[in-house]
């Protein structure tokens, strides 16, 4: 099982030099990189940056966790949002099957069918309770800080109707925390109440905790191999402790992207997979990218507005929607093919065509041999009309490879903060969404903010048709 990065097609040899990187240009950030990777490696000894250490844990307790979950109950609802939900839903969607619930017990090998309870939308909460026995369900709430509105609106919920259906004492058993292991709003609850839990450890923030109890509890739940999983990522963890650039494939890719977006104009990065089950992988990943590098202030206090946006696209799906706008539009985006060398399954084409005719190509090959030509086709067809890309393969898709994928994508974005100078395990941007949604919905200690907000909205709202006019 293996894990490998391309970048061919990022280099000027192969789309010119205009659009194109330079090997010196690479070799230009080799100094940095050593500082940079210094810095990393000492705030790993001294304890800062403990996700780096996540493939080593102890996992007993939260596949014991799990055994006891698997054994008394028929669902399991995750609630959560952003890192706390996209974590667990990319290994989900990776590693069991898109119809698992839709499986029959003996096929999901006991296990519990699997909810995620993100948004705070009424309606959506709603069917998700009308679509369960409440009985039979467990809640897995996840917030490390104990503090996110959305996800302690829906516990609230949940908790009030577990308690009048079953009772205070018997609705402790439906629901396990993953919080803050000392501090937070959730983690007092938990004391109070005496609701199960596991910790989220402190100084791992939700973009970065897929590989803590946050995304394993629930990947263990639904019979996946964590144990597999942070084999991979220690088998990453290998690769990427090199700090020579041409030997680190975490840190390669980060240097790519930080000289397609400041020296080219590459300020969009599309994250293409040619896996359904790849899918939620972007998602994870768009979050990862976005939070951690798109921020005002360097680390020395220098505006400078930093960051790529990330886009999702799914292959081959997009082809037929987004490459036309990739192939022909700006060139403001570098795409990053992610393929699959091996799938599960083989599916041959059937021959049902004479000779000649429009479909007799596509007999006797496999569904698996056109994907892989639609993926490389695609890739050439973008490297002729100078638009950058690289590839990442999977071996197969197994724990094993999704553990390495994360865990480089991880230290790709620690890493990539370091070339852009600025914090990449904050969100200040995030925080003064939340500091006006406390305010507005009357936490106390915010009442300035809401005098703040009452000014902003006094000005008069333009809108079609006009509204609150004669």
């Amino acid at each position: 099982m293996s894990i490998t990065f391309d970048f061919t097609n990022m280099m000027a040899d192969a789309i010119g030099d205009t659009h194109g990187i330079k090997r010196s240009e690479i070799d230009a950030l080799q100094e940095r990189v050593k500082a940079i990777d210094r810095e990393l490696k000492n705030r790993r000894k001294d304890g800062t940056l403990p996700f780096f250490d996540l493939p080593y844990q102890d996992i007993k307790d939260i596949i014991k966790a799990a055994d006891e979950i698997k054994d008394g109950f028929e669902n399991f609802v995750l609630i959560g949002i952003g890192g706390s939900s996209l974590g667990p839903k990319a290994l989900h969607a990776a590693l069991n099957s898109p119809f698992y619930n839709q499986l029959t017990k003996k096929k999901r090998k006991g296990c519990p069918k699997i909810y995620f309870l993100e948004n705070i939308d009424p309606d959506g909460l709603t069917a998700l309770l009308d679509a369960i026995d409440i009985k039979k369900t467990i809640f897995n709430v996840i917030t490390k800080s104990g503090t996110t509105a959305e996800t302690m609106a829906n516990l609230l919920i949940v908790r009030e109707r577990l308690n009048a259906e079953l009772g205070k004492r018997e609705a402790r058993r439906h629901l396990i925390a993953t919080t803050d292991p000392k501090k937070g709003t959730l983690r007092r609850l938990v004391e109070k109440e005496g609701y199960k839990s596991l910790e989220v450890p402190e100084k791992i923030g939700g973009r970065f905790s897929v590989l803590t109890a946050v995304g394993l509890l629930p990947a263990a739940v639904a019979g996946i191999d964590i144990k597999g999983l942070l084999e991979g990522a220690a088998y990453m963890d290998s690769l990427t402790r090199s700090d020579n650039i041409w030997e680190n494939p975490a840190y390669m890719k980060a240097g790519l992207e930080y000289i397609a977006a400041t020296a080219k104009g590459r300020n969009i990065t599309v994250m293409m997979s040619y896996a359904d089950a790849l899918s939620v992988i972007g998602e994870w990943f768009c979050q990862l990218w976005a939070e951690s590098l798109g921020k005002r202030m360097t680390i020395d206090g220098k505006v400078v507005n930093a960051g790529q946006t990330p886009v999702r696209a799914i292959g081959t799906n997009d082809q037929h929607s987004q490459i036309q706008l990739y192939m022909e539009g700006p060139f403001d985006k570098t795409v990053t093919f992610i393929c699959v060398e091996k799938f599960q399954n083989d599916v041959l084409l059937p021959r049902i065509s004479e000779d000649g005719d429009a479909l007799s190509y596509l007999g006797g090959h496999t569904i698996n041999e056109l994907i892989h030509a639609e993926g490389f086709a695609t890739e050439l067809a973008l490297t002729k009309e100078g638009r950058p890309n690289c590839r990442i393969t999977l071996s197969e898709i197994s724990p094993f490879t999704i553990g390495a994928l994360l865990y480089m994508f991880e230290v790709q974005t620690a890493f990539a903060g370091g070339l852009y100078n600025i914090d990449p395990f904050d969100q200040p941007g995030v925080e003064e969404g939340k500091r006006m949604t406390y305010a507005m919905m009357g936490m106390p200690g915010y009442e300035e903010k809401k005098k703040e907000i009452q000014e902003m909205v006094k000005r008069e709202r333009l809108t079609i048709p006009p509204q609150g006019r004669e």
